[in-house]
């Protein structure tokens, strides 16, 4: 996660974050951890975004499978979004988001 997302999150409130290289990291600590909300990038090497979305959606444990999911990402292309959005994803923010963008789109997340 870059450091202007980290920072950005700070000056939101958000003190517990934990961030991994890549999907098949956060994977192995999902679990684990039991976040409430997950921000991931779309494209990561080597298990990007959606592919982390899907694995987390194939999970059994019902709580876990069902996190919230927000994808940041340079890539704004239709076809990209396309595929993110029918993940059953709480949101697709373009990088960099503006501060108010962030912090709406994760409120709106942990509220639904």
């Amino acid at each position: 996660m870059s450091t202007f997302i980290l920072n950005n999150l700070f000056r939101i409130g958000i003190r517990d974050v934990h961030t991994f290289k890549d999907g098949s990291s956060a994977l192995r600590e999902v679990s684990r951890l039991k976040p409430d909300l997950i921000l991931t990038d779309i494209h990561m090497q080597p298990v990007g975004g959606i592919e982390f979305v899907r694995q987390l959606r194939a999970l059994p444990s019902g709580p876990i499978s069902n996190i919230k999911v927000i994808f940041l990402s340079a890539d704004s292309s239709p076809a990209t979004v396309g595929e993110a959005l029918p993940l059953g994803v709480a949101g697709y923010l373009v990088k960099p988001p503006s501060l108010s963008a962030l912090a709406n789109k994760i409120e709106a997340a942990l509220r639904s």
